[in-house]
Protein backbone atom coordinates (compact mmCIF):
# COMPACT_ATOMS: atom_id res chain seq x y z
CA UNK A 1 0.00 0.00 0.00
CA UNK A 2 2.75 2.72 0.72
CA UNK A 3 4.61 1.50 -2.38
CA UNK A 4 1.45 2.30 -4.33
CA UNK A 5 1.43 5.35 -2.77
CA UNK A 6 4.86 6.66 -3.30
CA UNK A 7 4.67 5.69 -6.80
CA UNK A 8 1.53 7.78 -7.69
CA UNK A 9 2.95 10.43 -5.87
CA UNK A 10 6.15 9.96 -7.80
CA UNK A 11 4.01 9.84 -11.05
CA UNK A 12 2.61 13.14 -10.06
CA UNK A 13 5.81 15.13 -9.45
CA UNK A 14 5.62 17.91 -12.31
CA UNK A 15 8.78 17.49 -15.19
CA UNK A 16 11.61 19.35 -14.13
CA UNK A 17 12.71 19.40 -18.01
CA UNK A 18 9.89 21.17 -19.36
CA UNK A 19 10.05 23.72 -15.81
CA UNK A 20 14.10 24.24 -16.13
CA UNK A 21 14.73 24.26 -19.75
CA UNK A 22 11.62 24.02 -22.06
CA UNK A 23 9.87 26.91 -20.81
CA UNK A 24 12.56 29.16 -20.41
CA UNK A 25 14.46 28.43 -23.57
CA UNK A 26 11.17 29.20 -25.29
CA UNK A 27 10.75 32.77 -22.98
CA UNK A 28 14.23 33.51 -23.85
CA UNK A 29 13.40 33.20 -27.82
CA UNK A 30 10.59 35.55 -27.09
CA UNK A 31 12.51 37.87 -25.25
CA UNK A 32 15.37 38.38 -27.67
CA UNK A 33 13.08 38.49 -30.66
CA UNK A 34 10.31 40.91 -28.43
CA UNK A 35 13.36 43.08 -27.51
CA UNK A 36 14.25 43.87 -31.36
CA UNK A 37 10.92 44.18 -32.78
CA UNK A 38 9.50 46.69 -29.75
CA UNK A 39 13.09 48.50 -29.66
CA UNK A 40 12.26 49.38 -33.33
CA UNK A 41 8.74 49.69 -32.88
CA UNK A 42 9.72 52.49 -30.25
CA UNK A 43 12.39 54.20 -32.49
CA UNK A 44 9.94 54.36 -35.50
CA UNK A 45 7.07 55.51 -33.58
CA UNK A 46 9.56 58.69 -32.08
CA UNK A 47 9.50 60.07 -35.98
CA UNK A 48 5.79 59.64 -35.79
CA UNK A 49 3.92 62.77 -33.98
CA UNK A 50 1.07 62.16 -32.35
CA UNK A 51 -1.93 63.69 -34.15
CA UNK A 52 -4.05 60.91 -34.17
CA UNK A 53 -5.49 59.33 -31.12
CA UNK A 54 -5.23 55.71 -33.12
CA UNK A 55 -1.17 56.95 -33.21
CA UNK A 56 -1.49 57.35 -29.29
CA UNK A 57 -3.31 54.27 -28.87
CA UNK A 58 -0.53 52.23 -30.96
CA UNK A 59 2.03 54.32 -28.62
CA UNK A 60 1.18 53.34 -25.20
CA UNK A 61 0.91 49.61 -26.47
CA UNK A 62 4.43 49.72 -27.87
CA UNK A 63 5.62 51.03 -23.67
CA UNK A 64 3.43 47.95 -22.51
CA UNK A 65 5.21 45.81 -24.83
CA UNK A 66 8.49 46.81 -23.84
CA UNK A 67 8.16 46.87 -19.69
CA UNK A 68 6.28 43.36 -20.38
CA UNK A 69 9.71 42.18 -22.38
CA UNK A 70 12.32 43.74 -19.93
CA UNK A 71 10.51 41.60 -17.22
CA UNK A 72 11.04 38.01 -18.73
CA UNK A 73 14.91 37.62 -18.02
CA UNK A 74 14.26 37.59 -14.08
CA UNK A 75 11.76 34.71 -14.93
CA UNK A 76 13.74 32.99 -16.88
CA UNK A 77 16.60 32.76 -14.58
CA UNK A 78 14.43 31.69 -11.71
CA UNK A 79 12.87 29.41 -13.59
CA UNK A 80 16.01 27.63 -14.78
CA UNK A 81 17.44 27.48 -11.42
CA UNK A 82 19.88 30.12 -12.08
CA UNK A 83 21.43 32.34 -9.48
CA UNK A 84 19.87 32.91 -6.24
CA UNK A 85 16.67 32.01 -4.43
CA UNK A 86 16.25 35.87 -4.25
CA UNK A 87 15.26 35.99 -8.06
CA UNK A 88 11.93 34.05 -7.21
CA UNK A 89 10.97 36.22 -4.51
CA UNK A 90 11.97 39.10 -7.11
CA UNK A 91 9.43 37.33 -9.77
CA UNK A 92 6.80 36.76 -7.02
CA UNK A 93 6.73 40.85 -5.78
CA UNK A 94 7.81 42.58 -9.01
CA UNK A 95 8.49 41.01 -12.54
CA UNK A 96 5.01 39.03 -12.34
CA UNK A 97 3.18 41.74 -11.03
CA UNK A 98 4.73 43.79 -13.83
CA UNK A 99 4.29 41.39 -16.70
CA UNK A 100 -0.10 41.08 -15.79
CA UNK A 101 -0.18 44.77 -14.85
CA UNK A 102 1.29 45.66 -18.59
CA UNK A 103 -0.55 42.50 -20.09
CA UNK A 104 -4.11 43.81 -19.30
CA UNK A 105 -2.99 47.03 -20.08
CA UNK A 106 -2.45 45.82 -23.55
CA UNK A 107 -6.13 43.60 -23.54
CA UNK A 108 -7.84 47.03 -22.94
CA UNK A 109 -5.46 49.16 -25.47
CA UNK A 110 -6.65 46.45 -27.76
CA UNK A 111 -10.52 47.05 -26.72
CA UNK A 112 -9.72 51.13 -27.17
CA UNK A 113 -8.60 49.98 -30.94
CA UNK A 114 -11.36 48.16 -31.57
CA UNK A 115 -13.91 50.64 -30.55
CA UNK A 116 -11.98 53.70 -32.99
CA UNK A 117 -12.11 50.77 -35.79
CA UNK A 118 -16.15 50.72 -35.02
CA UNK A 119 -16.77 54.32 -34.71
CA UNK A 120 -14.41 55.35 -38.06
CA UNK A 121 -16.01 52.30 -39.95
CA UNK A 122 -19.78 51.96 -38.86
CA UNK A 123 -20.16 55.79 -38.11
CA UNK A 124 -18.14 57.39 -40.32
CA UNK A 125 -19.74 60.56 -40.58
CA UNK A 126 -20.41 61.30 -36.87
CA UNK A 127 -17.90 63.22 -34.84
CA UNK A 128 -16.85 62.55 -31.12
CA UNK A 129 -14.49 63.97 -28.41
CA UNK A 130 -13.44 60.17 -28.40
CA UNK A 131 -11.39 60.78 -31.79
CA UNK A 132 -9.39 63.59 -29.95
CA UNK A 133 -5.87 63.78 -29.54
CA UNK A 134 -6.17 65.17 -26.18
CA UNK A 135 -9.19 62.97 -24.79
CA UNK A 136 -7.42 59.94 -26.23
CA UNK A 137 -4.05 60.73 -24.16
CA UNK A 138 -6.47 61.30 -21.05
CA UNK A 139 -8.57 57.66 -21.73
CA UNK A 140 -4.65 56.04 -21.69
CA UNK A 141 -3.09 57.71 -18.77
CA UNK A 142 -6.98 56.36 -17.04
CA UNK A 143 -6.28 53.32 -18.19
CA UNK A 144 -2.47 52.95 -16.96
CA UNK A 145 -3.64 54.63 -13.47
CA UNK A 146 -6.63 51.88 -12.87
CA UNK A 147 -4.69 48.91 -13.55
CA UNK A 148 -1.80 50.44 -11.38
CA UNK A 149 -4.14 50.70 -8.12
CA UNK A 150 -5.33 47.20 -9.16
CA UNK A 151 -2.23 45.66 -9.33
CA UNK A 152 0.39 47.38 -7.90
CA UNK A 153 -0.60 46.85 -3.82
CA UNK A 154 0.42 42.72 -4.98
CA UNK A 155 3.76 43.85 -4.53
CA UNK A 156 3.59 45.64 -1.41
CA UNK A 157 1.82 42.98 0.08
CA UNK A 158 3.72 40.46 -0.92
CA UNK A 159 6.07 40.96 1.92
CA UNK A 160 6.52 37.73 4.31
CA UNK A 161 9.85 36.45 4.00
CA UNK A 162 10.51 32.98 2.39
CA UNK A 163 10.82 29.91 4.48
CA UNK A 164 14.07 28.92 2.92
CA UNK A 165 12.98 25.41 2.36
CA UNK A 166 13.42 26.00 -1.35
CA UNK A 167 9.90 24.83 -1.74
CA UNK A 168 7.78 28.59 -0.97
CA UNK A 169 5.73 29.57 -3.53
CA UNK A 170 4.20 32.97 -4.20
CA UNK A 171 1.45 32.76 -1.88
CA UNK A 172 2.97 31.90 1.17
CA UNK A 173 5.15 35.01 0.17
CA UNK A 174 1.86 37.36 1.15
CA UNK A 175 0.26 38.58 4.19
CA UNK A 176 -3.28 36.75 4.55
CA UNK A 177 -4.82 40.80 3.31
CA UNK A 178 -1.95 40.20 0.24
CA UNK A 179 -4.04 36.51 -0.23
CA UNK A 180 -7.32 37.92 -0.34
CA UNK A 181 -6.61 41.22 -3.04
CA UNK A 182 -4.28 38.74 -4.86
CA UNK A 183 -7.74 36.71 -5.32
CA UNK A 184 -9.68 40.36 -5.75
CA UNK A 185 -7.79 41.07 -8.37
CA UNK A 186 -7.65 38.11 -10.03
CA UNK A 187 -11.43 38.14 -10.47
CA UNK A 188 -10.89 41.88 -12.11
CA UNK A 189 -8.40 41.18 -14.47
CA UNK A 190 -10.70 37.84 -15.91
CA UNK A 191 -13.80 40.45 -15.56
CA UNK A 192 -11.59 43.30 -17.76
CA UNK A 193 -10.69 40.01 -20.16
CA UNK A 194 -14.82 39.16 -20.82
CA UNK A 195 -15.57 42.34 -21.02
CA UNK A 196 -13.44 43.14 -23.81
CA UNK A 197 -13.80 39.69 -25.32
CA UNK A 198 -17.83 40.54 -25.57
CA UNK A 199 -16.78 43.81 -27.04
CA UNK A 200 -14.73 42.70 -29.62
CA UNK A 201 -17.44 40.50 -31.23
CA UNK A 202 -19.66 43.01 -31.16
CA UNK A 203 -17.47 45.66 -32.71
CA UNK A 204 -16.06 42.82 -35.09
CA UNK A 205 -19.44 41.38 -36.16
CA UNK A 206 -21.09 45.11 -36.72
CA UNK A 207 -17.48 45.64 -39.09
CA UNK A 208 -17.50 42.30 -40.98
CA UNK A 209 -21.05 43.59 -41.81
CA UNK A 210 -20.13 47.02 -43.08
CA UNK A 211 -17.36 46.10 -44.86
CA UNK A 212 -19.43 43.62 -46.63
CA UNK A 213 -21.87 45.81 -47.38
CA UNK A 214 -19.02 48.26 -48.80
CA UNK A 215 -17.52 45.82 -50.91
CA UNK A 216 -20.80 44.73 -52.41
CA UNK A 217 -21.38 48.52 -53.39
CA UNK A 218 -18.40 49.46 -54.85
CA UNK A 219 -17.61 46.06 -56.30
CA UNK A 220 -13.80 46.40 -55.26
CA UNK A 221 -11.84 43.84 -56.64
CA UNK A 222 -10.32 41.19 -54.48
CA UNK A 223 -7.17 42.38 -53.77
CA UNK A 224 -8.15 45.28 -51.90
CA UNK A 225 -10.58 43.18 -50.46
CA UNK A 226 -8.24 40.78 -48.40
CA UNK A 227 -5.98 44.35 -47.73
CA UNK A 228 -9.02 45.82 -45.85
CA UNK A 229 -9.57 42.18 -44.28
CA UNK A 230 -5.82 42.07 -43.14
CA UNK A 231 -5.88 45.64 -41.89
CA UNK A 232 -9.05 45.23 -39.66
CA UNK A 233 -8.91 41.63 -38.49
CA UNK A 234 -5.02 42.15 -37.08
CA UNK A 235 -6.50 43.22 -33.89
CA UNK A 236 -8.71 39.84 -33.94
CA UNK A 237 -5.91 37.62 -34.70
CA UNK A 238 -3.84 38.87 -31.92
CA UNK A 239 -6.45 39.12 -29.03
CA UNK A 240 -7.40 35.07 -30.05
CA UNK A 241 -3.86 34.09 -30.78
CA UNK A 242 -2.29 35.35 -27.31
CA UNK A 243 -5.38 35.80 -24.80
CA UNK A 244 -8.24 33.66 -25.17
CA UNK A 245 -6.23 30.40 -25.03
CA UNK A 246 -4.63 31.81 -21.40
CA UNK A 247 -8.06 32.70 -19.86
CA UNK A 248 -10.28 29.36 -21.17
CA UNK A 249 -7.37 27.62 -19.20
CA UNK A 250 -7.08 29.87 -16.07
CA UNK A 251 -10.75 28.46 -14.85
CA UNK A 252 -10.18 25.44 -14.50
CA UNK A 253 -6.38 25.69 -13.31
CA UNK A 254 -7.54 28.03 -10.22
CA UNK A 255 -10.53 25.60 -9.25
CA UNK A 256 -7.86 22.54 -9.46
CA UNK A 257 -5.68 24.89 -7.59
CA UNK A 258 -8.51 25.25 -4.45
CA UNK A 259 -10.44 22.00 -4.67
CA UNK A 260 -9.81 18.97 -3.35
CA UNK A 261 -11.61 16.92 -6.01
CA UNK A 262 -8.99 17.14 -8.43
CA UNK A 263 -6.44 14.15 -8.83
CA UNK A 264 -2.85 14.74 -8.86
CA UNK A 265 -2.36 13.87 -12.69
CA UNK A 266 -5.26 16.52 -13.57
CA UNK A 267 -3.76 19.39 -11.51
CA UNK A 268 -0.52 18.39 -13.39
CA UNK A 269 -2.29 18.58 -16.92
CA UNK A 270 -3.72 21.49 -16.25
CA UNK A 271 -0.61 23.38 -15.02
CA UNK A 272 1.15 22.47 -17.87
CA UNK A 273 -1.72 23.84 -20.04
CA UNK A 274 -2.10 27.17 -18.02
CA UNK A 275 2.02 27.49 -18.50
CA UNK A 276 1.89 26.87 -22.53
CA UNK A 277 -1.16 29.61 -23.03
CA UNK A 278 0.62 31.67 -20.62
CA UNK A 279 3.89 31.95 -23.21
CA UNK A 280 1.03 32.49 -25.61
CA UNK A 281 0.05 35.57 -23.70
CA UNK A 282 3.80 36.44 -23.38
CA UNK A 283 4.48 36.01 -27.44
CA UNK A 284 2.08 39.34 -27.62
CA UNK A 285 5.25 41.28 -27.50
CA UNK A 286 6.35 39.60 -30.43
CA UNK A 287 2.59 39.38 -32.30
CA UNK A 288 1.76 43.10 -31.64
CA UNK A 289 3.87 44.42 -34.80
CA UNK A 290 1.62 42.92 -36.84
CA UNK A 291 -1.09 45.33 -35.71
CA UNK A 292 1.33 48.47 -36.09
CA UNK A 293 2.36 47.24 -39.88
CA UNK A 294 -1.11 46.23 -41.33
CA UNK A 295 -3.26 48.87 -39.92
CA UNK A 296 -0.55 51.94 -39.43
CA UNK A 297 0.05 53.17 -42.78
CA UNK A 298 2.48 56.24 -41.23
CA UNK A 299 4.30 53.26 -39.68
CA UNK A 300 4.84 51.36 -42.83
CA UNK A 301 5.97 54.54 -44.58
CA UNK A 302 8.69 55.05 -41.48
CA UNK A 303 9.48 51.73 -41.28
CA UNK A 304 10.24 51.08 -45.39
CA UNK A 305 12.30 54.52 -44.43
CA UNK A 306 14.73 53.67 -41.86
CA UNK A 307 14.89 50.17 -43.39
CA UNK A 308 15.97 51.62 -46.59
CA UNK A 309 13.45 49.19 -48.21
CA UNK A 310 13.60 49.87 -52.07
CA UNK A 311 10.83 50.64 -54.26
CA UNK A 312 9.92 46.87 -55.46
CA UNK A 313 7.15 46.79 -52.69
CA UNK A 314 5.53 50.33 -53.59
CA UNK A 315 2.84 48.50 -55.59
CA UNK A 316 1.73 46.41 -52.56
CA UNK A 317 1.84 49.22 -50.29
CA UNK A 318 -0.03 51.70 -52.69
CA UNK A 319 -2.98 49.03 -52.71
CA UNK A 320 -2.57 48.26 -48.98
CA UNK A 321 -3.16 51.90 -48.52
CA UNK A 322 -6.03 52.70 -51.14
CA UNK A 323 -7.70 50.20 -49.19
CA UNK A 324 -7.09 51.29 -45.59
CA UNK A 325 -8.34 55.25 -46.64
CA UNK A 326 -11.28 54.70 -45.56
CA UNK A 327 -9.95 52.68 -41.99
CA UNK A 328 -7.25 55.57 -41.45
Amino acid sequence: MNNSTEMTKEECVLNQVVLTRVLPSLYTIIFFVGICLNGLNLWIFCYIPSDRSFIVYLKNIVVADLIMTITFPVKILSDAKIGHEMLYIVVCRFSQVVFYLNMYIGILFLAILGFDRYYKIVMPMQSSSFQTVSFSKFISAGIWITMAIITVPNMILTNKPSSGTGKTNCAQLKSPLGVQWHKASNYICIAIFVFVFCLLVVFYLSISRKIYKSHQRLRRNSDARRASKRNIYSILFVFFVCFVPYHVCRIPYTLSQTGSNYSCQVRNTLFYIKEITLLMSASNVCLDPVIYFFMCQPFRKRLFEKLHINNSIQETERTVRISSTRIL
